[in-house]
């Protein structure tokens, strides 16, 4: 009886949990549940989901990965330089723009996983010197200063559902890949063993490479929405995104220890902070005072998982 309470807490928790939002939410305001506040939140968050999404892949294998938040700036800045840029029709700018912020994104995320595998430094350190790295290019790129000047046409696809189309697809793929291919399990194999998966022929050091420039193209993606979001190339896009990513990944019920979680679930995980925090501005709660409350639903996500493992 214990262990089924504990398989249901596992599964239907962190969706209980929206679900208490939205009524509490509901009922202490009558703005919370329009449709245009909900999409609007779903536009809001759909850049820190996509990134998420990526640090579900790394976390699942008992990784992590801090340089997301300054990729997205990176992807941000050089996607609006190009559709600045007066070489060729709006449309094909605009393509070419996103492809450069993603494919920006990728290669830095490469370079995490060449430099976690190869040279045998830990993920935390190497992403984290990659953090620092890719601020200080995107900074050097702009000369500090802010890319503006973007065609409307940019902006208008932010204001639109596209953001939100972005984000599901991303999830639905990404539900398709973990659960669906060899390449899926080879991540929760990692993560729960990597020598048990070694040893089944496993080549773990390719699926952490991938893992991180999957992780870094989303990253790259998100700086595209943003910087379709501002309408402009800003290098400090995404400073601390890496930690809203982490945190909704945790909420999500994936175990930092690797090896369990569900992508759905950092999906359902994002979601509930995004609705907690709409719904404290909406009730006139400060600032300062979000980032407590949260960062107590953090703890206790993580309380969550470690008595799931104990008991599990």
């Amino acid at each position: 009886m214990k262990a089924l309470a504990v398989r249901t807490l596992s599964s239907y928790g962190i969706l209980a949990a929206l679900v208490l939002e939205l009524v509490v939410f509901g009922l202490l305001s009558d703005d919370f549940l329009s449709v245009r506040n909900q999409i609007n939140i779903l536009r809001g968050n759909a850049a820190i989901a996509i990134i998420a999404a990526g640090m579900t892949f790394v976390i699942l294998t008992a990784g992590i990965d801090l340089s997301v938040g300054s990729l997205l700036g990176v992807s941000c800045v050089l996607t609006a330089d190009v559709i600045l840029g007066d070489w060729a029709p709006m449309p094909v700018r605009i393509a070419v723009g996103c492809v450069v912020g993603v494919t920006a994104g990728a290669l830095a995320g490469a370079f995490n996983g060449i430099v976690a595998t190869r040279m045998r430094i830990p993920p935390f350190v190497a992403t984290l010197a990659m953090l620092t790295i890719a601020r200080g290019v995107a900074y050097h790129y702009t000369g500090s200063r802010t890319i503006s000047g973007l065609p409307e046409g940019f902006h208008e696809l932010s204001n639109s559902v596209a953001p939100i189309g972005v984000m599901l697809a991303v999830y639905a793929l990404g539900w398709v890949v973990l659960m669906r291919t060899p390449f899926g399990r080879h991540v929760y194999a990692v993560g729960g063993n990597p020598e048990a998966a070694r040893l089944c022929g496993i080549r773990v050091d390719r699926v952490l490479r991938r893992v991180y420039l999957l992780s870094g193209a989303l990253a790259g993606l998100a700086g595209v929405l943003v910087a379709s979001r501002l309408n402009a190339g800003y290098p400090k896009a995404g400073e601390l995104a890496e930690l809203d990513a982490i945190a909704a990944v945790v909420v999500g019920g994936t175990s930092l220890m690797g090896g369990r979680g569900s992508i759905w679930g950092t999906l359902i995980g994002a979601l509930v902070i995004g609705e907690l925090v709409n719904g404290l501005e909406l009730m006139h709660v400060s600032y300062y005072s979000q980032k407590i409350i949260i960062g107590v639903v953090l703890i206790g996500a993580a309380f969550l998982d470690r008595f799931r493992t104990e008991v599990a």
